[in-house]
């Protein structure tokens, strides 16, 4: 499609993308840095971001980088997600068939983080995605969870992320109690106008681009349009690019790009 009509040797702005081939925003490289902290010293941490602001390409990068003598990643992500869902997911993804009590499964889950560090070498990093859809009993459990010896220590380095909506939650009164154990707290920003540009030059460099294809107008119009979010910079750039293609333009300006979001985003 319009990969041979630009020359590209891979799909830009596509899923594919490699975690080392990815537009590495200043403020994508802080965030990366807390995470990296939060793992090294068994941290709680909270992410958030608007639909689309890039939260699981972050995660992506994160596990990536992390070194597989020193930790293990444990990923879940599940609306529906249940204290006993929970331990149950952790625990097969451990090796483990869970204890059917949640009391139980939770005992089972520390005795294996133990073995996990005392055997392996290896420290757990939990990772909870679409964490803004957790009812208040899971977001309770997050607090029992983290109870160990008296607090003397952290069982693990627990992050959850979710939409902007989560953090609002755990603002409120009834959350305190929650609130008050995360360690480290981070809110995904859009990006403006030269991290749009950068971004889109990155994704462009990773098919293999040999010359500018997108002007400047037309990137401040996919700004504009996309208010900065990674998610709809891809659908939008795609579309283009493949209008591009069926039109037979290998530059892509502004009208173009104003074509395309009336004929395709209306």
């Amino acid at each position: 499609m319009f990969e041979t009509f630009y020359g590209f040797n891979n799909t830009p702005f596509s899923r594919t993308v490699p975690s080392e081939s990815l537009y590495e925003a200043p403020r994508f490289e802080e965030v990366i840095g807390r995470l990296h902290f939060e793992a090294s010293h068994q941290l709680f941490m909270v992410v958030t971001g608007d639909a689309g602001t890039g939260k699981t390409t972050l995660l992506r990068r994160f596990t990536d980088e992390l070194d597989v003598q020193e930790y293990q990643a444990l990923y879940l992500s599940d609306s529906k997600l249940t204290p006993r869902h929970f331990y149950k997911g952790l625990l097969e993804q451990l090796g483990c068939e869970a204890k059917f009590y949640r009391g139980d499964a939770k005992r089972q889950l520390h005795q294996q983080i133990e073995i996990m560090r005392g055997v392996h070498g290896q420290h757990p990093v939990v990772i909870v995605d679409e964490a803004h859809l957790l009812d208040r009993e899971m977001l309770e459990e997050v607090r029992f969870l983290l109870n160990v010896n008296m607090d003397a220590m952290s069982p693990m380095a627990l992050l959850l992320v979710g939409q902007s909506e989560l953090w609002d939650r755990l603002k409120l009164q009834s959350f305190s109690a929650i609130r008050q154990r995360i360690d480290l707290q981070y809110q995904l920003p859009h990006y403006d106008l030269s991290e749009v540009e950068g971004y889109i030059q990155a994704s462009l460099t990773y098919a293999g681009a040999s010359s500018e294809i997108f002007s400047s107008a037309a990137i401040e119009e996919i700004y504009h349009f996309s208010s900065g979010t990674p998610r709809i910079i891809n659908k939008l750039c795609t579309h283009c690019l493949m209008y591009g293609a069926q039109t037979g333009k290998r530059i892509i300006d502004d009208h173009m790009v104003k074509d395309v979001i009336n004929g395709e985003f209306h």
